[in-house]
């Protein structure tokens, strides 16, 4: 007796999600081993959809007066120059592989650039 009930995407022994039905007659939970008919899963369709996120303030692009671009996730850091909020941030192995990356921010403000080691 099934514990599970519910869509046919799903085993009804122990939950898990099934695979996508394949040449087989049967098929068989990856976890449980349950079998379902195949022919359980006639007419059902099966789609697939990618949803992109909307660009926010977490992805801007500052221009600055000599017309180079800051690229990169904006933080809120503030500024040891001008103590303004607002930091883009960037990293880079600099050392050796088995140390951790070095950070290094710039103030989309006035452009003062700082490092933080790893």
């Amino acid at each position: 007796m099934s514990c599970f009930s519910g869509e046919l995407n799903f085993c009804p022994e122990c939950g898990n999600i099934l695979p996508v039905p394949g040449r087989e007659n049967t098929i068989t939970c990856p976890r449980c081993s349950f079998k379902i008919p195949v022919r359980d899963f006639t007419r059902q369709v099966i789609k697939s959809s990618v949803v992109f996120n909307p660009l926010d303030q977490s992805s801007i692009v500052a221009d600055s007066e000599e017309g180079a671009e800051l690229k990169g996730p904006v933080i809120d850091r503030k500024c040891s120059r001008c103590n303004k909020e607002g930091m883009v941030y960037h990293t880079r192995q600099m050392r050796s592989a088995d140390e951790g990356q070095t950070v290094f921010f710039t103030c989309i403000h006035c452009r003062f650039q700082e490092k933080e080691d790893s």
